[in-house]
């Protein structure tokens, strides 16, 4: 059953990124209007802002929520050259009715970059706690807070160059004694070559190098999305480009001895039959979400014999029900991502 709830946001602005926290219980939109606001549900089970602010003198690309052990963290990134990590902080108002006051802190700007800060994604708790940033002067960084109770210092622990302008990133969340750190990057440059890159890192050259390249992909790329691990031997990734294409990555060691991937085209479907500006993974890796241009929620999953399909699709301005391969209705205003939260209701967002 799928409850349908809009939200109006209030953003001033076209909005680029909403992102739930570990829990699916709190959710950050960020905007062109260069604003951040974050929402929680009410007793009524409504969202509401428990938080706005203005965070970058640009438009804001992506945001990113930290693992709760390391405490309530967000980062961001923005046109403005710049990606910040910000703290929730709790103060305590004196007085008989005392009352609890959340404020959001910038603990840190990083200014490393060039150009426009494309994505931002915090790294795997088990890698500490590590942040990496994408930027159209097309290098990767990657930076390390070695102490997670002093959020004000941060690390540039590796610059990564990719040699493209860089539009998505992507950590591999599986990360055991056989898998070495991964991550995955998008391009939407115009050129006509490949546009997925993997970088893995290599702990005895204390390095990341890159692994392997996805020529197959050579249309604009807007997101990319490692799958959780729920016991595979291999990898599975999610591009957004003109159509959803789904790869799977067969970790195989060559003659030299390194470490490689045999890359196996699992899906790819162009049921959006526009622009795929999305894709977002369930908890357990076996379902996929997109959306695209057409204004649709395209929910895939694979079956027992290892084939994906499109088992629902739900139109957020529509008071229907999910349909299972309905009709696309274009409509060009819709550009930005739209997810399911965790759990049964959906939930639209709406800019106002």
């Amino acid at each position: 059953m799928f409850d349908n709830q809009v939200i109006h946001t209030e953003h001033r602005d076209v909005i680029h990124d909403c992102s739930y926290d570990y829990y699916g219980q709190r959710m950050a939109t960020c905007s062109s209007d260069q604003t951040i606001k974050v929402w929680e549900q009410n007793e009524k089970g409504q969202w509401v802002v428990s938080s706005s602010w203005k965070a970058h003198s640009g438009s804001i690309w992506r945001l990113s929520w930290g693992h709760p052990e390391f405490g309530q963290i967000l980062a961001s990134a923005s046109f403005d050259r710049t990606a910040s990590v910000w703290e929730e902080t709790v103060s305590d108002k004196p007085g008989p009715t005392s009352t609890s006051t959340k404020r959001w802190i910038r603990k840190t700007n990083l200014v490393d970059s060039r150009t426009s800060v494309t994505d931002v994604k915090f790294g795997p708790k088990t890698l500490g706690l590590v942040l990496a940033t994408s930027s159209s002067d097309g290098t990767i960084r990657i930076y390390e807070a070695p102490d997670i109770m002093n959020l004000s210092q941060w690390t540039l622990q590796h610059d990564i160059p990719c040699k493209v302008p860089l539009s998505c990133i992507s950590w591999n969340p599986s990360v055991f004694r056989l898998h070495a750190p991964m991550i995955a990057a998008g391009s939407d440059s115009t050129s006509n070559e490949p546009k997925v890159f993997i970088f893995e890192y290599s702990e005895y050259n204390r390095k990341w190098s890159k692994t392997e390249t996805i020529s197959s992909i050579t249309d604009s790329v807007h997101d990319i999305a490692f799958a959780p691990n729920s016991g595979r031997s291999y990898h599975v990734l999610a591009v957004a480009s003109k159509d959803v294409s789904i790869f799977n990555l067969k970790p195989i060691i060559d003659q030299t001895g390194c470490s490689r991937f045999e890359v196996v085209s699992a899906a790819q479907f162009n049921d959006h039959y526009c622009t795929v500006w999305r894709v977002t993974w369930n908890v357990t890796g076996t379902m996929l979400v997109s959306s695209g241009d057409d204004g649709y929620l395209r929910m895939w999953r694979m079956n027992y014999q290892k084939g994906w399909k499109c088992i629902c699709s739900f139109k957020p301005d529509s008071n229907t029900q999910p349909t299972v391969d309905s009709p696309p209705v274009v409509n060009q205003s819709l550009s930005t991502a739209k997810f399911f939260k965790k759990g049964s209701n959906n939930t639209q967002i709406q800019q106002h």
